[in-house]
């Protein structure tokens, strides 16, 4: 069975996505955040769920207003889960004020990046009405949201007090599903929970409710998203890879070992196969600064006041992608994912990116194109049809890539392979050789040739 599609239930504690959680519910690789640790790709000993405290419900946009929309947007289309994924999905059309799509949009995932929002948030909260900031923050600010930067992410968790700055942003934004990291991890930004209807608030603050400069600050950097984050993750996935045209991006990755864009090394040749690069390093994970991002959790005691608790899973690797679509920002999209333990990046970010091209998202524009599965490591994207050219970025191993067209080229020779067929990859603007696509014949069926 290659995918479950789910059709969306009347409302979130139902009995079908019941059914759907427990079938999905999966255990596998963890991220945290120990601030002022240097950057390591280590990876520890299993962690279990945690149970984090979550605040009680929120007054302006709570979780009856997610019910009702889920209610209504019932049986309008369907979310294509991919097999072995666990997804919580919310999509908000800000030009008529309803969810075209809400899929357990309340349950709680480990952020990961995802929470880098809040940071910023918190930061620039109480620095009106001008909202003057020196320029080295505002540098921080923007590599921490368009390349996902750790370190910038570090600086404001430890300037803000840590899990004060969830505390805070919590009542200030009526989130309802997030809380700070469990006790005994107040160092791990990344395991801040949260939620896709959450993540949805946040972004209706900043389009409709933030002082013009904060929305300009925010917003303008995750109009730039860069592909390739500062820990040298390809970003792409989910919302950049699904749609085309104007849009903001704010990924989160954890548990993952290398997730493609460098590979610094030489072309090395593989058992039956060569790569047209070789193998990079190990890079460290989005949201994880060095060794412990595994250790075993504990559970938290609920603390008074009517907070309940909820169990975020972190194990399992996650990769999230969120932002908005469209032009004016129009469609705000939250897509958070938990994969098995060990499930290869590629792999995740092909499913990703599945998931939210099935998605009913207002103003979105679907590339022209057909996917393809590559495989081998270090694959390069090349400036044109020829090994000699320059080397544009690599791909995440054993991807799926969005095929424009394809032209004859430089021939390349991976025994038993010989091929001089190259593939136009427009959304990474260059090359790869037909060989490390999987596809019978040296030609993509169905791809037309390249003017």
């Amino acid at each position: 069975m290659s995918s479950l599609r789910t059709a969306r239930s009347p409302s979130f504690p139902g009995a079908a996505l019941t059914a759907v959680g427990l079938l999905l519910a999966l255990t596998g690789s963890a991220l945290a955040l120990p601030v002022g640790s240097a950057h390591a790709a280590a990876r520890y000993g299993p962690s279990p769920a945690a149970s984090v405290a979550l605040p009680p419900g929120g007054p302006a946009v709570g979780r009856s207003e997610a019910e009702r929309e889920a209610q209504e947007t019932e049986g309008r289309t369907v979310v294509d889960i991919p097999e072995n994924v666990t997804a919580g999905v919310a999509v908000f059309d800000r030009r008529t004020g309803r969810f075209t799509e809400s899929l357990q949009a309340d349950r709680a995932f480990r952020s990961a990046s995802v929470v880098k929002l809040l940071l910023a948030l918190d930061f620039l909260w109480d620095r009106g009405p001008d909202y003057q900031l020196p320029q080295a923050d505002r540098e921080r600010i923007e590599a921490m949201l368009s390349r996902s930067d750790d370190a910038a992410a570090n600086h404001y968790w430890s300037v803000g007090g840590g899990s004060a700055v969830v505390s805070r942003m919590v009542p200030r934004l009526g989130l309802t599903g997030t809380a700070p990291p469990p006790t005994g991890y107040p160092g791990y930004w990344g395991y801040t929970a949260t939620t896709a209807a959450d993540t949805v608030r946040v972004y209706r603050y900043l389009l409709d409710t933030a002082p013009t400069p904060v929305r300009d600050l925010v917003m303008g950097a995750l109009h730039r998203s860069e592909r390739c984050a500062a820990d040298g993750f390809d970003q792409g996935f989910g919302l950049p890879s699904a749609f085309d045209g104007p849009g903001a991006v704010k990924q989160g990755w954890s548990g993952f070992a290398s997730g493609g864009c460098v590979s610094p090394e030489p072309p090395a040749a593989a058992p039956g196969r060569a790569a047209d690069a070789g193998p990079r390093p190990p890079m460290p994970v989005d949201g994880v600064d060095g060794p412990g991002s595994r250790r075993r959790s504990t559970s938290d005691t609920s603390p008074s006041g009517g907070a309940s608790a909820a169990v975020v899973d972190l194990t399992s690797d996650a990769l999230h992608t969120t932002g908005t679509v469209g032009p004016d920002d129009r469609t705000v999209v939250a897509v958070l994912t938990l994969h098995p333990d060990g499930t290869p990046y590629g792999t995740a970010y092909s499913k990703v990116t599945a998931l939210t091209g099935s998605l009913d998202v207002p103003g979105a524009v679907r590339p022209p194109g057909t996917r393809f599965t590559t495989w081998g490591s270090g694959v390069r994207v090349r400036a044109s049809a020829t090994t000699s050219s320059d080397a544009l970025t690599t791909l995440p191993a054993g991807v799926d890539v969005l095929v424009g067209c394809q032209r004859q080229g430089g021939q390349v020779s991976v025994p038993p392979y010989v091929n001089d067929w190259w593939a136009y990859l427009p959304q990474y603007g260059g090359w790869i050789t037909n060989i490390y696509i999987t596809s019978s014949g040296n030609t993509l069926p169905g791809v037309p040739r390249c003017p």
